[in-house]
């Protein structure tokens, strides 16, 4: 990896875990229900392209499988969640 991809990866890699650090305390903090969700969408999100840099960095295939699984996990966390808060049940009878 050369010198400028190097120092461009680690600069994404800081400004990514910045917001999932953002994203965490919108968690903790939010004052509702909705904040709240977006506040895990945006951190499944931040957790993918932070795996992602790092399977850049290190060169290494293994990152992107987990970065794929976190995304199809965190679309259905996405989808079950909004569902409950609109009707309040998840799975209908």
């Amino acid at each position: 990896m050369t010198g400028l991809v190097y120092w461009a990866a680690t600069f994404a890699l800081g400004c990514y875990v910045l917001a999932l650090a953002f994203a965490a305390l919108r968690l903790l903090k939010g004052p509702n229900a909705a904040d709240r969700v977006l506040a895990l969408d945006t951190m499944y999100i931040n957790g993918m392209l932070i795996l992602l840099v790092l399977g850049l960095m290190f060169t290494s295939g293994i990152y992107f499988d987990i970065a794929l699984i976190i995304g199809i996990f965190g679309f259905v966390g996405s989808v079950a969640m909004a569902k409950f808060l609109l009707r309040g049940e998840v799975i209908e009878p």
